[in-house]
């Protein structure tokens, strides 16, 4: 494609040509391409909003078995970078239209301030979606048999995920005899939590009888939920940069012509 600077130039009929340009570097071509780039990027940050939070909302119960805050973070990063996004796609709609070099500064900060939440945010899902296993191994177990009924929030969150993904304890059912929760308490005749049964109710956990309550632990399963979500957070996260990049280089492109031609009139 052809750029032709014609700052020097005559005005164009209807102020189109002339000293705004033609070709692939003229104002209105980086205008509507802008345009249409900041649409792009106004649904891409809105999937990243949403993605955020489902990851929030969807797990956040289970946030409080984990004994790092990576999970959260990365979540909290993408809620961070949609909002951000969906701010900037605003504000450079109003750049193009009242072709206003100060709104596309702050939007070239914007998208720059997006770019690296979301790569922080895709890097540390990908690093942690390898290491979630080897935590859940060590931790999950001692959280479970440590602070049930101990901690209300960490057992509301246990009990959510026996109901929800049809276990019982971390790793497996027997874990429980062992647990401060019935150590605590020698009246108690339940051998597991309520929430192991399979159908559960009030005292149903009397009885281990595997035609009663689950024998298989949680850890599997939530590893597999929250890899998962990692997985997804971090082909958000990293997938979306290089769209950036672009709208960050379309910007500079769009200011720099809007410069020379300020430069030219005054």
């Amino acid at each position: 494609m052809r750029c032709v600077d014609e700052v020097g130039g005559k005005p164009g009929v209807g102020g189109g040509g002339g000293r705004r340009g033609s070709g692939c570097c003229s104002v209105n071509f980086l205008k509507y391409v802008l345009f249409i780039f900041n649409f792009v990027f106004l649904v891409g940050g809105a999937a990243v909003l949403g993605v955020g939070i489902w990851t929030v909302s969807a797990k956040h119960d289970y946030v409080s078995l984990l004994r790092t805050i990576n999970y959260a973070t990365t979540s909290y990063l993408l809620l961070v970078a949609g909002v951000v996004a969906l701010i900037a796609a605003l504000l450079a709609c109003c750049a193009v239209l009242r072709e206003d070099r100060c709104c596309l500064l702050v939007y070239t900060f914007l998208v720059l301030v997006v770019l690296v939440v979301e790569g922080a945010a895709g890097v540390l899902a990908y690093v942690y979606e390898e290491q979630i296993m080897d935590e859940l191994k060590h931790t999950l177990p001692v959280t479970f048999v440590t602070h049930y009924q101990v901690d209300p929030t960490v057992t509301k969150a246990i009990d959510k995920m026996q109901v929800e993904y049809g276990c019982c304890g971390a790793v497996i059912f027997s874990e429980w005899k062992d647990s401060v929760w019935l150590k605590s308490d020698p009246e108690l005749n339940n051998t597991v939590p309520d929430s192991c049964c399979k159908t559960p109710s009030p005292y149903c956990g009397v009885r281990d009888h595997p035609s009663n309550i689950w024998y298989n632990g949680c850890i599997h399963r939530l590893e597999e939920e929250l890899a998962r979500h990692l997985l997804v957070m971090g082909a958000v996260g990293c997938g979306l940069c290089l769209l950036q990049v672009f709208g960050i280089l379309l910007a500079c492109c769009l200011y720099i012509r809007l410069r020379d031609l300020d430069d030219h009139y005054y």
